[in-house]
């Protein structure tokens, strides 16, 4: 069999193996079998040194010619198994949306931030403004025109990080006051605000104190504003929370910005006014400080503390939901473990 027959022959077999493959890894074997370095074309080319020079160019030609039928029918071939692998991948990948969904895992909002939310939307039902604050505070706002001048010996009880001389993290949320103050047009009604958001403090690091807490400022200014408006407020927030049986009592206390102070206690929802444990025998649970806002805060942020007066409070919601969920380790917010975290459904 001369050079030019194995040539046919090796362009038959060739043909018959590509249209008989099935899949792509089948038809890349016949490409390097066929057409590799060391594959059956080249082999049969070998001999090419054993025939006449005049030979040479016809079987020359020939073989180009199979080789690029082979490689033509290679590429076909290789384009049609490929588009039918694709096919078949589409086909099973196929979505059927008939089939009911699968259910996706919904997260909730952290426990603090759920009894952020409860005390907002409570005041907002009642018609007060939301007023969210820098966390970066001018030393001015924070203290001076919350009467707290320099040298002040309450400062030491809010020992903070400063950023500057006169720029610190601010240590509670009642700037707004002074801001809210400033700007707030007194001929179109009185002021009524509430301030959530995160405060700083150089606390100890123990069970019941964190060097970053949550704090809600509330503040109403207008004429005619007296405690008991104050008492009546603290008492509709307390019954919101914690339940629609418990009584708030107001105590003297000492606060720089508000004069008469007072410390918000409420009936203990543990033993309802009996005592145990938790309000250690009294059969009251100390929540929030308040007080009449001081009038030094009100005149140093222009208003004139002879024709309006009011009522500011500060509550803390990290204190609240250990209150109201029996949590005794406030750091256990704060340690993302999702197995103590999962307890507090907004939603159960």
């Amino acid at each position: 069999m001369d050079l030019k027959e194995k040539l046919a022959d090796l362009r038959q077999q060739g043909l018959e193996d590509i249209e008989n493959s099935q899949d792509l890894k089948r038809i890349n074997e016949i490409r390097v079998k066929m057409l590799g370095k060391k594959g059956n074309l080249t082999g049969v080319l070998r001999g090419m040194r054993d025939i006449s020079a005049e030979e040479r160019p016809k079987v020359g030609q020939f073989a180009n010619k199979v080789r690029d039928e082979l490689t033509a029918a290679i590429e076909e071939r290789h384009a049609a198994l490929e588009q039918a692998a694709l096919n078949e991948k589409l086909k099973a990948e196929t979505i059927d949306v008939t089939l009911p969904g699968s259910p996706v895992a919904q997260g909730q909002p952290h426990v603090i931030q759920q009894i952020i939310d409860q005390v907002v939307d409570l005041f907002v039902s009642m018609g007060y403004e939301v007023a969210v604050g820098d966390e970066v505070e001018q030393e001015v706002y924070n203290f001076e025109k919350l009467n707290l001048p320099k040298d002040h010996p309450a400062r030491d009880m809010q020992d903070t990080f400063y950023v500057t001389p006169s720029v610190l993290m601010r240590t509670q949320t009642s700037p707004m006051q002074a801001r809210m103050l400033e700007k707030h047009d007194f001929a179109k009604g009185p002021l009524k605000m509430i301030s959530p958001g995160k405060v700083y403090r150089r606390d100890t690091d123990d069970a019941t104190h964190s060097h970053q807490f949550n704090q809600i400022e509330g503040m109403v200014v207008g004429k005619h504003i007296t405690m008991a408006d104050l008492k009546g407020t603290l008492k509709v927030v307390a019954r919101s929370l914690f339940g629609d049986k418990l009584d708030v009592r107001l105590r003297p206390s000492y606060f720089p910005f508000t004069e008469p102070s007072v410390e918000a206690d409420i009936t203990c929802f543990n033993c309802m006014g009996k005592g145990c444990a938790i309000c250690k025998h009294t059969g009251w649970i100390e929540v929030l400080g308040a007080g009449m806002v001081h009038p030094n805060v009100l005149k140093m942020s222009g208003v004139d503390p002879e024709e309006y007066g009011g009522f500011a409070f500060g509550l803390g919601p990290d204190r609240f939901a250990m209150l109201k969920y029996g949590v005794d380790d406030i750091r256990n917010f704060y340690q993302n473990d999702v197995r103590f975290l999962n307890q507090f459904d907004e939603k159960g």
